[in-house]
């Protein structure tokens, strides 16, 4: 059974997870959800207005009254706001698994960030009671598998053209897992 806690603060030397605030959708527009390089692996399409990121920041405000949901802000903390995001995108509660999804600005491509922030939240969710945490990519964006890797996730397999892009196109989703059983040995 999941003793869900929600989305807290987490603190590492160079961020801070944080829950997302209606102040944030700026940073969101402008920092990663405007840009269709950083979107065309995502299931959403690039905001095309300011208007388009407070409709998804207010949208998920309202669910931080759920302990069950679990969505943080990545604050690079010397920059002092939001660079991009990582999230519970589903739970499968008949398996206790989590499906984590993330994105973050290009400008803050291959700085181990995203690591950092993958790595940070795999014992907190751990500690919720779960015993399996999995992500998949796109085939075509091996920066992302290489996040997974990082942390410790275990290739699975590809399911192929498995995922519509944006841009319409069929793509193969590859998909990695770490149990906690795994990760308590690491």
């Amino acid at each position: 059974m999941l003793d869900h806690k929600g989305t807290n603060i987490i603190e590492t030397d160079r961020l801070i997870l944080r829950p997302f605030r209606s102040s944030d959708a700026e940073y969101m527009f402008r920092n990663w959800a405007s840009d269709r390089e950083v979107t065309k692996f995502l299931t959403w399409n690039a905001h095309r207005s300011l208007s388009d990121s407070e409709a998804v920041i207010n949208m998920w405000t309202a669910e931080y009254n759920d302990n069950s949901r679990y969505n943080w802000a990545i604050v690079l903390k010397e920059l002092g706001e939001p660079i991009g995001g990582i999230d519970v995108v589903k739970i499968y509660d008949n398996t206790d698994t989590a499906e984590i999804g993330y994105v973050i600005g290009r400008e803050w491509w291959n700085k181990g960030i995203m690591t950092e922030a993958f790595r940070t939240i795999i014992p907190y969710l751990f500690d919720v009671g779960l015993n399996q945490i999995r992500a998949c990519h796109a085939v075509k964006n091996p920066a992302s598998g290489r996040v997974m890797e990082k942390c410790g996730l275990t290739y699975e397999g590809t399911f192929r053209q498995f995922f519509r892009a944006t841009s319409g196109e069929l793509l193969d989703i590859s998909y990695y897992s770490i149990l906690r059983s795994d990760f308590c040995k690491q």
